[in-house]
């Protein structure tokens, strides 16, 4: 008898086997990510009716998930946790009090284009809006990207202000995902902070090693790993199944290259809202050689709301982990709150 596991082991091997026998280069990937919704789910044999709802809020926030992603999606299943985070669902159409557009206030803290800071000694730069995946709960869905935009004056502008502030002590390349910009662009941004003597750490925010694992190049590698800068990358997963072997074979190159790996999730209803959940991510990230970073409570964006995991469950979740795990495989539940010095630390 086939079990249930076995079954999706299968489904997953034959929709592999049938749309995505050659993955390609990382760009090819990226500029052949599934933006239909009928085809996403044609792909996942999905019931039809799912289609009017996905249609009706791709108009506000578009659908985009590459191959590499789907294939570790079970067909058939609507509740699968990687499909909820990337599926246009009709609740996002709604208008939540309290869920605003700027969950964050960023566009306060915007000093010049393409930079935010909002923490002493750290700021973000914002070097492109492109992702890879449009996750459904992203807290920048709503961000005037094409007014951040690094031209050439802009860049200039953003390196003067690194430079002038000698308490800026690490640079966190941020986005959309920094990591859809091409590896001699950001070979180049690097080599600029590298020359800036109190900038010590550069730190990327990315999920693009998840979503599509071979972004991880040899030149990816030799920019950001073999410089004066100390390299930290901060990857987003929030279901153990995101990690496959081909991911684990990515953050394995970039720790053998001398990466700081960490992993920053999202507690989202119905994908990882569970202890279990929690605690498989965390032994999946471990044995990829990642650390659990941050927890995040849902930040409060226009369309997300259906994600939202109350905090005092979100508590109880963290501390039935904590009497499972060892610390070090326990992520600091924070939430972010505008104005603030830091993450809040929940618990």
């Amino acid at each position: 008898m086939i079990t249930r596991s076995e079954l999706s082991v299968q489904s997953r091997a034959q929709i592999s086997t049938q749309t995505i026998s050659d993955f390609g280069c990382w760009q090819t990937q990226l500029a052949g990510a599934i933006t239909s919704p009928e085809q996403l789910l044609a792909m996942l044999q999905l019931s039809p009716g799912l289609l009017s709802p996905a249609l009706k809020a791709c108009q506000e926030f578009p659908l985009r998930v590459p191959h590499a992603y789907i294939q570790r999606m079970v067909p058939g299943n609507p509740d699968d946790p990687l499909l909820r985070q990337v599926l246009p669902v009709g609740e996002e159409c709604q208008h939540i009090e309290g869920y605003g557009l700027d969950p964050l206030a960023e566009q306060s803290q915007n000093p010049t284009d393409g930079v935010i800071h909002k923490y002493h000694g750290r700021l973000l730069l914002i070097v492109g809006g492109a992702c890879a995946v449009n996750c459904r709960f992203c807290f920048r869905r709503h961000f005037p990207y094409q007014d951040n935009r690094l031209d050439r004056d802009s860049w200039h502008n953003a390196i003067e202000y690194i430079r002038s502030d000698t308490s800026i002590k690490e640079v966190i390349l941020s986005g959309g995902d920094p990591l859809a910009n091409n590896d001699r662009r950001l070979a180049n941004i690097a080599a600029e902070l590298n020359a800036i003597d109190h900038v010590a750490t550069l730190r990327i925010h990315t999920r693009l090693p998840v979503v599509i694992p071979d972004r991880v190049t040899d030149e990816l590698i030799n920019w950001f790993a073999r410089q004066r800068l100390q390299p930290v990358m901060v990857i987003h997963a929030n279901h153990a199944n995101e990690i496959d072997d081909r991911v684990r074979e990515a953050m394995f190159r970039l720790k053998q290259a001398g990466v700081t790996l960490l992993n920053q999730a999202v507690l989202l209803k119905g994908v990882n809202d569970s202890a279990s959940a929690l605690i498989q991510l965390g032994e999946a990230l471990f044995k990829a050689g990642v650390l659990p970073y941050y927890l995040h409570l849902l930040d409060p964006v226009h369309g997300a709301a259906h994600f939202d995991v109350p905090d005092v469950t979100a508590t109880r979740l963290i501390q039935e982990v904590m009497a499972h795990c060892p610390g070090y495989l326990v992520p600091r539940l924070v939430r972010e709150i505008p104005g603030r010095p830091g993450k809040t630390w929940i618990l």
